[in-house]
């Protein structure tokens, strides 16, 4: 019987497409895997549509937007991920500034208000004052002139800055005979002198002595947060220059700032001493003839002692008092602009019943404008102390 031959139909169109439909899957199903012998845990391979897409980059925080990396010289590829880190100063200065305190006197404190200029300019003063200086510093009160108000102004200076500074300050009478500074100051806690403080230096001097050891030699100010040191008041006990060595020392291994106070002779080897360990020069006058003489002359002086006193000039502060019967317009008139171009300040101090009284001078019963003065004294004296600090000595 021949073998029976497959029926061949015609290639049509339609033919095509049937045979197309039964051999393509349908839309939406998948292939099933070839399974081999064997392997039973055979996967499929992830097709193009499978793939997870590329996650974008997350955005920059406000933070990464504000500081740019450290080091990087060239903007990174999109896409391209890296560590993000911050150097400090750039932490600190992103930190928000402190908000300025209310007012603290007034009705703008009563309404809790912002200071006025007034009390917004004695807060830098004050800020001033307080300057931390790097090593104790030497302030030198001087004026030949007796009464021209140098133990007064010296006082106020100590005082504000002591109140400034939270103490760290001593008032140093540095006459070399019988001054005035233990009649001006209140006797806290001793009645010793610079000469009772001498004979105790070999005990003072020893590395474990402390401040209250030398603190028991001195007049401690309650008012003005400060420590005085008053002179000799008997005749054989003047003071050289290698006393004032020691004293110096000694007073700068426990205070941060001194305050001298000087007598009425250039002469003396004390006081050219005390020039010599100065920083800054304060000069206090009176507008009358023989003060402000006797501060020219001394000026005149120290033009001749080479560039150290060349530069304490340029560095003196002028005090003028205006104590009762202190002011002569005149002499005002014709010496101010003297002053005011050869010494890096002039500050004057009004009148002032308590200072007028001579008696011992508490910085609580000064007047409010008094204060303010002696605080900008304090403050004129810092700047020339931190100008002064940057000379190598």
């Amino acid at each position: 019987m021949p073998a029976q031959q497959a029926e061949v139909r015609p290639s049509t169109p339609e033919a095509e497409s049937e045979a197309a439909s039964q051999t393509e899957p349908e839309a939406g199903s998948q292939a099933e895997p070839e399974e081999f012998p064997g392997d039973t845990w055979s996967q499929p391979e992830p097709t193009s549509q499978e793939a997870p897409a590329a996650r974008p980059a997350p955005a920059p925080t406000p933070a990464a937007q504000s500081f740019p990396h450290a080091g990087s010289a060239q903007p990174q590829p999109p896409g391209l991920e890296r560590p993000v880190s911050y150097r400090a100063d750039e932490l600190i200065q992103a930190l928000p500034l402190p908000k300025e305190p209310p007012a603290e006197k007034g009705l703008r404190a009563v309404l809790r208000m912002r200071p006025g200029s007034a009390e917004r300019h004695e807060r830098i003063a004050r800020a001033t004052a307080a300057t931390a200086f790097r090593r104790p510093v030497t302030i030198t009160v001087a004026n030949p002139k007796g009464g021209s108000g140098k133990t007064p102004t010296t006082l106020l200076l100590a005082g504000a800055l002591g109140l400034a500074r939270g103490g760290g300050v001593v008032a140093w009478d540095n006459n070399e005979l019988r001054g005035n500074m233990h009649l001006r100051t209140y006797d806290t806690n001793s009645r010793s002198t610079v000469t009772d403080l001498l004979h105790a230096m070999d005990m003072l001097t020893q590395p474990d002595a402390r401040l209250g050891d030398v603190g028991a030699y001195l007049r401690h100010q309650i008012a003005g947060q400060y420590d005085v040191l008053t002179s000799a008041t008997t005749t054989y006990a003047q003071i050289e220059a290698k006393d004032f060595d020691q004293i110096h020392r000694l007073l700068s291994r426990f205070y941060k700032v001194l305050v001298i106070d000087t007598g009425n002779n250039e002469g003396p080897s004390n006081w050219r001493e005390a020039m010599k360990a100065s920083d800054v020069l304060v000069i206090p006058i009176k507008w009358k003839s023989l003060s402000c003489a006797a501060a020219v002359q001394m000026l005149e002086e120290l033009e001749h002692q080479g560039p150290d006193a060349q530069r304490l000039i340029r560095r003196a502060v002028i005090v003028v008092s205006n104590g009762p019967g202190d002011v002569n317009k005149d002499v005002e008139k014709q010496l101010r602009p003297y002053f005011e171009s050869r010494a890096a300040a002039v500050v004057d101090i009004p009148t002032d019943p308590h200072i007028a009284a001579e008696g011992p001078l508490d910085h609580s019963a000064l007047q409010p404008a008094t204060r303010r003065a002696a605080l900008e004294l304090a403050a004129k004296v810092a700047e020339q102390v931190t100008i002064a600090l940057d000379v190598p000595r």
